[in-house]
């Protein structure tokens, strides 16, 4: 008998739960109407959107929800629907996730593995279930199991054990480069031992620093992936089963590594203006090539009548930094203005000649110059309603070479979990898809452009150096002798783990960024300013 599974891969809004549960409907009826679904499946938590938060600490948030869920099962009849939904039970709270059919709640499943590593804290929040759930469609039997649940391969084998013939996995499980490859093998392996088909579903879009990649899959009893759906975008997907046996479908191609982070970039400034009702975006334009990677992605992702960039230039900027950006935005089309910060830098230096009577040159006047362009760009975003971008990458937010109230200020830091060699590597990426960024932004040695003749080396190994180091000790947590031991000098290892240990306190003041790499600033490493610990 044959059996039509829709796979809803949605980007919800967290905390719209009306919004959501009228595109669940919607959906639902879509693919019960136009593609003869006898099942759709939603991702984990569809109905509030995830990560909630402590959204999912207030009794009305949970009542509303549940309120969702009746409505949904009254509008979306003709057709079993599987959705997320956080579910008070007997005074604890589950991740659920709901089978409506006929109008009513037919079965429910309480999520058995709660993560809470990383960018996770399901335990803050939630009990573990400790059941499966099984439900019977067109004479096969469905378990359901939700996200990290199929991480751990006791429970995929319980639903075995309980009769299952298909598995469905409701997913938000959130992008950073690889991770695809690594769900796919893990799920690949675990269904071939137990020769259980699995249907995975997975959250599209941004929400604050995390990207859901999507890339929905479905999994035959021999460990083969008949059907994969786009990474990136939403997309609703229909496969036919013949019994528990999936039939072969679509398999997007993934994007190599480089690609995806980019295609990631772009989803989240879209996705993070769009949702938070910007008008748009503004970023300062250097010249250099952080804010020319920046503008391209903004362009790409919100389109070039949506984005301003501002030329801001200084007594130390060169005239070929002032070339390139205006090739840059003419390039994207992007509307530019040029305000040279010198009067408000002199105005700033004459009103504190008399403090600083006496004493040398030194950051304090470079930092001056930063921070009058912070005040430019703020007084833009103000005035237009358009989010500030910031153009600082993860090599420099790792050891501070930003400014506080100055280049880092912004709403949004969408290349902050981007290290500086990365960066080289999307730009060319981006060149290659048409060329938006001079070769010259390219092949020039970075400088902050704050002191005559400045270049970054001045005050930082080479990012051929730093960056090796710092993943190794922010993202890896390795010690300063394992990095040594690695082969890297000790006074450059010393150095950049000192940078690092200092500057907490300005990443903490930092904007949010887009998470792309295993382990970025914020939810994923969670240091204490205060504190006398030291890596060297």
């Amino acid at each position: 008998m044959s059996l039509k599974i829709a796979l809803a891969q949605i980007n919800p809004l967290v905390g719209g739960i009306d919004a959501n549960a009228a595109k669940i409907i919607e959906t639902a009826i879509y693919a019960r109407d136009r593609r003869h679904a006898d099942l759709i499946v939603f991702p984990e938590l569809s109905v509030t959107g995830y990560p909630p938060e402590d959204l999912l600490l207030r009794p009305d948030f949970i009542a509303h929800a549940a309120r969702a869920v009746e409505h949904i099962a009254a509008q979306a009849t003709g057709i079993d629907v599987v959705l997320g939904f956080p579910d008070n039970y007997q005074g604890k709270l589950y991740n659920s996730a709901a089978v409506l059919r006929d109008g009513a709640v037919l079965s429910r499943y309480r999520k058995n593995a709660l993560p809470n590593y990383g960018v996770f804290d399901e335990k803050r929040y939630f009990f573990e279930g400790d059941q499966t759930a099984l439900f019977t469609l067109k004479g096969i039997s469905i378990g359901i199991t939700i996200c990290e649940d199929v991480w751990h391969p006791g429970i995929l084998a319980r639903n075995r054990e309980a009769g299952a013939e298909l598995v469905l996995t409701l997913n938000a499980s959130p992008f950073h480069a690889g991770k695809i490859h690594e769900r796919e093998d893990i799920i690949v392996n675990q269904v071939k031992a137990l020769q259980l088909p699995l249907v995975y579903v997975n959250q599209v879009g941004g929400q604050d620093e995390l990207i859901f990649d999507g890339a929905s899959f479905v999994v035959d009893s021999n460990g083969e992936v008949v059907f994969r759906a786009e990474e990136f975008s939403e997309q609703i997907s229909v496969v036919e089963f013949e019994g528990n046996r999936p039939l072969r479908g679509t398999c997007a191609p993934l994007y190599n590594e480089v690609s995806s982070e980019y295609r990631a970039l772009v989803l989240g400034i879209k996705d993070y203006v769009a949702k938070n009702g910007f008008q748009g975006a503004i970023l300062g334009l250097s010249g250099g090539i952080d804010s020319a990677l920046v503008l391209a992605l903004a362009v790409d992702a919100l389109g070039a009548d949506k984005v301003e960039a501002v030329l801001m230039p200084s007594r130390y900027t060169q005239a070929m930094s002032l070339e390139d950006a205006a090739l840059e935005a003419e390039a994207l089309g992007v509307k530019y203005h040029t305000i040279p910060i010198e009067p408000a830098v002199s105005a700033f230096t004459d009103m504190l000649a008399g403090v600083f009577a006496g004493t040398a040159r030194d950051t304090t006047e470079e930092n001056i110059q930063a921070r009058c362009r912070g005040v430019i760009l703020m007084a833009m975003s103000n005035k237009s309603g358009k989010l500030l971008l910031t153009t600082g990458n993860k090599s420099e937010m790792s050891v501070g070479y930003a400014t506080l109230y100055g280049d880092m200020a912004g709403g949004f830091a969408p290349i902050k979990d981007v290290p500086k060699l990365l960066v080289y590597e999307l730009a060319h990426y981006r060149n290659s898809l048409s060329k938006v960024i001079p070769e010259r932004v390219l092949t020039r040695p970075p400088s902050a452009e704050l002191a005559p003749d400045q270049i970054d080396e001045d005050s930082l190994p080479p990012y051929n150096v730093l960056d090796p180091i710092l993943e190794r000790y922010v993202e890896q947590d390795q010690s300063a002798e394992e990095i040594i031991a690695a082969g890297f000098r000790r006074e450059d290892v010393e150095r950049a783990i000192r940078l690092v240990d200092r500057n907490e306190y300005k990443r903490r003041q930092s904007p949010p960024c887009i998470r792309i790499t295993p382990r970025a600033f914020g939810r994923d490493r969670r240091y204490p300013i205060t504190s006398g610990y030291r890596g060297i």
